[in-house]
């Protein structure tokens, strides 16, 4: 099946770069372009891509907030689906990769709090260009390691739990508990397989059941959630 995406940036030569190198894939098509995130809004209603490769910064209305309002994420948006349960509000909502200039940049927490699968970085490389649209297409995140240190020491920075309920942790069982807690402590499968001595694939349908069970995306809003929720504190 042809991953569908929309390139939004306002930068002609990236947006022509990128559409270059991606309908060069035998498995993904660039199906339309936007200029700022106000243009991005009505493309994507449009063409309902898979994909929406969406820079940061640009006029008119930034990354964030584009992001924001086509994946419902802000604050209030985002609890309601806690408290809903799995799929409330999902239907058939893109997944959004950032485009960013700097690894770390100053937009992670609130672009992944508002929904985000993940970064890439703009000088990425055609096979790591692809390979992430292949990725957050297919359901999972983009986190690196240094993005996930980022996330966790801005919850250090911001102190207290902001989520208002701890309601739906309770549907979880010990074991999905223990991968959620070592997911926000920034693990991998593989180092979670090898801290509970499991095989890597049953950690993966732990989590996969986390997630349906508290409604949630992807690794980036479970690990928002359970720092929010205070499952896990900074320096745990």
């Amino acid at each position: 099946m042809t991953i569908r995406v929309v390139i939004v940036d306002d930068q002609g030569m990236v947006r022509t770069g990128f559409g270059v190198l991606l309908n060069a894939q035998p498995d993904i098509e660039v199906v339309g372009e936007a200029v700022n995130g106000a243009e991005a809004l009505g493309t994507v209603a449009e063409l309902r891509p898979d994909v929406v490769l969406m820079d940061v910064r640009m006029p008119v209305m930034d990354g964030l907030e584009a992001t924001r309002r086509l994946l419902g994420g802000d604050p209030a948006a985002m609890a309601t689906r806690m408290e809903t349960g799995p799929g409330a509000g999902a239907g058939a909502e893109p997944k959004v990769l950032m485009l960013t200039t700097f690894d770390l940049d100053d937009y992670v927490y609130e672009a992944l709090r508002a929904g985000a699968s993940g970064f890439l970085l703009k000088d990425a490389s055609a096979a790591e260009l692809s390979d992430a649209v292949r990725v957050v297409a297919a359901g999972d995140a983009l986190l690196s390691p240094s993005i996930t240190r980022r996330l966790i020491a801005e919850f250090s920075r911001l102190g207290a739990p902001r989520a208002p309920s701890r309601k739906r942790l309770e549907e979880l069982t010990e074991r999905e508990t223990e991968v959620l807690t070592l997911v926000a402590r920034g693990l991998s499968n593989g180092e979670i397989a090898a801290e509970l001595v499991v095989a890597e694939q049953t950690v993966k349908t732990h989590f996969g059941r986390v997630l349906m069970k508290l409604g949630l995306r992807d690794r980036p809003q479970a690990i928002v959630y359970a720092y929010e929720v205070g499952l896990v504190r900074p320096g745990d």
